[in-house]
């Protein structure tokens, strides 16, 4: 049995706090009053008979405790909007057919629970799922081959279609392992390996390439790469550097050994991966599927980011909708 003071409204508040190292902003994220999200963390922080927070710095720093538990309470809640999330999926009950598009940034991890949760609720619906690169998503939404799509946004509005923002996925500098001396000056340490680039056929290669120019850094383009795990590989062989996303990095698991992610000087850059539907479609489904993914997102890829990364706080986030 839990102690009486460890509640869910208390995990929720400790994980807002251990995000935001402030009171006000885990009060306006969690929707309670400031006073009360103080008392919230004196309640669970006497239940467990330690402290999870130093008070007396601004903003506030987990202490050594509050950094192991947070990783429990945050598989916890992950737990509980996984199972709130495929509630979600059951009010999509009466669709006689669904077809998905995804980007294939998921295949390792979103995509697998997502099929299997659609599968197991949508029990008399014709279901397809595609996953590929964002370019061909946005045509075959565009074309309405797709009820719904989940690409990475080009920032432009589509004619007849309803974005529904996600996620916010950072640009990051990829290296071999021991080449960047200084995580703060990584692209002056890089300076003697090549930049391996993605196909510039593809999205995430423009996106990335507009962030470049703006850093005024002018790298020859000798390697042009159109799979990731392919460029990722190199990066693993020590032929090159890149430049991806968090959620790309998370995607070359097999490689997390050879391979570090930093951020990218002058941060701010990053891509949004959002949820597109034809504006005729009820407003209600793709904002309950939006809300889905949301919670996947959050379970399935950010929480295992950021426990590799813990420098992601902040940058790889959910955008509410």
């Amino acid at each position: 049995m839990l102690n009486k003071g460890i509640t869910l409204r208390g995990l929720e508040v400790f994980e807002a706090l251990a995000k935001s190292g402030s009171v006000a902003q885990a009060a306006e994220a969690t929707g309670l009053s400031q006073p009360a999200v103080s008392q919230q963390l004196r309640n669970l922080e006497k239940a467990l008979g330690s402290g999870l927070v130093d008070h007396a710095r601004r903003p506030m720093r987990l202490t050594p405790a509050g950094r192991s538990f947070l990783v429990r309470a945050q598989a916890v809640l992950g737990e509980l909007r996984l199972a709130q999330s495929e509630l979600t999926v059951m009010d999509l009950s009466e669709l006689t057919s669904l077809s998905i598009g995804l980007i294939d940034d998921f295949d390792n991890d979103l995509t697998p629970r997502l099929a299997t949760i659609l599968a197991d609720s949508l029990t008399q619906c014709r279901l397809k799922i595609v996953t590929a690169p964002s370019i061909e998503i946005g045509r075959a939404i565009q074309a309405r081959e797709l009820h719904v799509a989940v690409a990475a946004s080009t920032g432009e509005p589509l004619d007849g279609i309803t974005e529904y923002p996600l996620v916010r996925d950072p640009f990051v500098i990829v290296a071999p392992v021991d080449t960047v001396r200084d995580p703060d000056r990584a692209l002056r340490d890089l300076v003697s390996l090549p930049l391996l680039r993605y196909a510039s056929d593809q999205l995430i290669a423009r996106q990335i390439e507009g962030h470049l120019a703006r850093l005024r850094l002018d790298a020859p383009s000798r390697f042009e790469i159109g799979s990731h795990l392919a460029l990722m590989a190199m990066v693993a062989r020590r032929i090159g550097w890149a430049v991806t996303t968090p959620l790309g990095y998370m995607r070359a698991a097999r490689f997390h050994d050879h391979i570090a992610a930093f951020p990218l000087p002058v941060g701010g850059a990053a891509r949004t991966i959002s949820l597109f539907a034809g504006a005729d479609w009820a407003d209600r489904v793709p904002r309950d599927m939006a809300g889905t993914m949301r919670q996947l997102l959050v379970s399935q890829m950010i929480e295992p980011a950021v426990a590799r990364l813990p420098w992601l706080v902040g940058s790889l986030e959910v955008i509410e909708g």
